[in-house]
C-alpha cells in the first residue's frame, strides 16, 4: 500500500505530465450554469407552456438528462452535493450553518480540482450557499467570488421593510421574530417595466460576459467559470415583459392538492419560507387567485432567467469559446407549485427533487440527444473531471457520483438502476430511492421505529397514495435497493 506521501508525489507527477503533454488551447473550458429552484419547467423538457428558447437552444446542442434528481432539496446542501461530489447522507451536511471546511478542512472542491490541474476558476452570482455571512469558499477560486442579491425589489411598495445585507444576499430562511414566526421579507412578486439589469440575474449575465472578454484577452490557461442565477427563487421579481409572455388562463394548475393518503404527516411540506412573503395566506392549499399568481410569477421568472442564459451563450460565441467549452446547466432542486398543497422545496417528493441537467460536451455528446439514465447531482463532479481529461482526485470527502461520459456517448447506456436522495424532517432522515417506476422513502430517527413511503409512478404519477402498506412485494424490492446504500450520517457538527 502506498503511503500518503507517495500518493501525493504520484498525483503531482501525473498532474505535471498532463500539463506538459496537453497544450492549454486543446483542453476544454468549463461553463457551469447553476439555477436556483429550477424544476424541468422548460420547453425542451416537454413543458408546453414554458417560454425558454435559450435553454432549449442549449439542449439542442447537447444532451438532456430527463431523469435527473438532486441529492437533497435545499439550496445549501444541494450545492455542497455538487461542489463536493458527496451526498448529504455521506457527509452529514443537511442544513444551513455548517461550514464544510470545519468538517473537511482539506476538501478538494470541483473548481479546486480544476485549478490544481492548471485551470483558472472564476465565479459569480449564487454558487456556493454556505450560510449567512459567508457565501463562498475562497480556496475554490483563482480570484475573489463576485456576489449579488437573491432577495431584491425595484418597486418601493414591494419592500415592506428594509432588508439587511444578509437578507439581500441570502435566502435567510432562519430569520424569525421573538415569537418564532418568520419575519416578513416583502412581496411575493413584482412586475415592473424595467430593463433586465435592474435585477441580479441581468447584472450577473453582464459580469460573466465581461469576464469572458477578460479571459480571452488576458489568460492563456483554460477556465472553469461558474455562473449562478437566482430566479426563479422567491420573490418572483422579474421585468414586466416576461410576465407578458404568458396568458394566465393557460397556466397549469395543480391537479392534486391533498397530502398523499397514508403518508406520515411530517413528510408533507407545509408552510415554511413562502410564508415570509405577502400576501401569502397562512394555510394551504392557497386560493385559486394566489395559486395562479404564484405560478405565473414562477414561469415569468424562468423566462427572465432563460434570457440571461441566452446572453451568456451569445458571449461564449462572440469571444470564440463555444467550440471548446463544456457547458452544464443544472437546477439545484425542484419546486412544489401547489401540488399536495405544498410550495417551494424541502421534501422527498417528485416535484421537489427532479431537476433539469443539460450537458453540452463538444466532440462527446451528440447534439439534440436525451437520456433516461437515472442521474444525481453528485455525478457532475466526476463527469466534468473526466471530460476535461483530469484524473479523479484523492479527496478526504467521499465522491459518490458516477462518470456520465459513457452516457454522453450513448444515451441508452445504463450505469445505475436508481437515483438516491435524502431529506431530514420530523426528527428523522428520509433516505429515498427513485427507480424507473417507484420511489421508496425510509424515515428513520433515533428510535427503532421506521416509517416507509412507497409510490408507484406508473399507476399514480401524482403521488396520491402511499402504498407501502398495501404492496408488500414492491416494498420488499425497493427496500433491497435501499439496503445497497450505507446508513445516513447524522447532522455534521463543527469540531471543537
Amino acid at each position: 500500500m502506498k503511503s500518503p506521501a507517495t500518493k501525493s508525489i504520484f498525483s503531482a507527477l501525473v498532474g505535471l505530465i498532463i500539463l506538459l503533454s496537453t497544450a492549454a488551447g486543446e483542453r476544454p473550458n468549463v461553463l457551469l450554469i447553476l439555477v436556483d429552484d429550477l424544476k424541468p419547467s422548460l420547453g425542451s423538457f416537454g413543458d408546453p407552456v414554458a417560454v425558454s428558447p435559450n435553454i432549449d437552444r442549449l439542449a439542442s446542442e447537447g444532451m438532456r438528462f430527463e431523469r435527473a434528481y438532486c441529492n437533497q432539496s435545499v439550496c445549501m446542501a444541494s450545492r455542497y452535493n455538487l461542489m463536493l461530489g458527496s451526498r448529504s447522507s455521506s457527509t452529514g451536511f443537511y442544513s444551513f450553518g455548517t461550514q464544510f471546511r470545519d468538517i473537511y478542512p482539506d476538501t478538494i472542491t470541483l473548481p479546486q480540482h480544476f485549478t490544481n490541474n492548471g485551470y483558472v476558476a472564476h465565479s459569480m452570482g449564487k454558487v456556493f450557499h454556505i450560510g449567512h455571512g459567508n457565501t463562498n469558499d475562497d480556496a475554490s477560486w483563482s480570484v475573489p467570488h463576485h456576489p449579488d442579491k437573491v432577495i431584491e425589489y425595484v418597486l418601493p411598495e414591494s419592500n415592506f421593510r428594509e432588508l439587511t445585507r444578509e437578507e439581500g444576499l441570502f435566502t435567510n430562511q432562519g430569520a424569525r421574530d421573538e415569537n418564532g414566526n418568520h419575519r416578513p421579507r416583502g412581496a411575493a412578486w413584482e412586475a415592473p417595466d424595467v430593463l433586465d439589469d435592474a435585477y441580479a440575474d441581468g447584472r450577473i449575465a453582464e459580469t460573466a460576459i465581461d469576464r469572458l472578454r477578460w479571459l480571452k484577452e488576458n489568460e492563456d490557461k483554460p477556465f472553469f467559470l461558474a455562473v449562478g442565477f437566482v430566479r426563479p427563487h422567491l420573490p418572483f421579481s422579474a421585468p414586466k415583459k416576461y410576465w407578458d409572455l404568458y396568458d394566465r388562463n393557460d397556466l397549469p394548475m395543480p391537479e392534486f392538492v391533498d397530502a398523499p393518503k397514508d403518508a406520515p404527516l411530517f413528510a408533507v411540506k407545509r408552510r415554511g419560507e413562502i410564508m415570509a412573503f405577502k400576501p401569502i395566506p397562512t394555510t394551504e392549499p392557497f386560493p385559486e387567485d394566489i395559486t395562479r399568481q404564484l405560478i405565473h410569477g414562477y414561469y415569468a421568472s424562468v423566462s427572465y432567467m432563460d434570457a440571461q442564459v441566452g446572453r451568456l451563450l451569445d458571449g461564449l460565441e462572440a469571444h470564440g469559446f463555444a467550440d471548446n467549452t463544456i457547458v452544464v446547466l443544472w437546477g439545484d432542486h425542484g419546486w412544489h407549485l401547489g401540488d399536495h398543497g405544498s410550495w417551494t422545496k424541502h421534501s422527498n417528493y417528485e416535484q421537489s427533487n427532479r431537476i433539469p441537467i443539460i450537458i453540452k460536451a463538444p466532440g462527446v455528446a451528440r447534439p439534440g440527444t436525451s437520456t433516461h439514465q437515472l442521474t444525481e447531482t453528485v455525478d457532475l463532479y466526476p463527469t466534468l473531471a473526466s471530460l476535461a481529461g483530469l484524473l479523479q482526485p484523492e479527496t478526504v470527502q467521499p465522491i459518490d457520483g458516477q462518470d456520465l461520459t459513457p452516457v454522453l456517448k450513448n444515451g441508452k447506456k445504463r450505469l445505475r438502476p436508481y437515483a438516491y436522495h435524502s431529506f431530514p424532517k420530523g426528527g428523522r432522515v428520509g433516505r429515498a430511492i427513485r427507480n424507473d417506476r417507484y420511489r421508496i422513502v425510509e424515515w428513520k430517527g433515533n428510535d427503532s421505529d421506521i416509517v416507509y413511503e412507497l409510490y408507484d409512478y406508473q399507476e399514480d404519477p401524482l403521488e396520491t397514495a402511499n402504498i407501502a402498506g398495501s404492496d408488500p412485494a414492491a416494498l420488499a424490492k425497493m427496500k433491497a435497493l435501499l439496503a445497497l446504500e450505507p446508513p445516513a450520517k447524522p447532522q455534521a457538527r463543527r469540531r471543537r
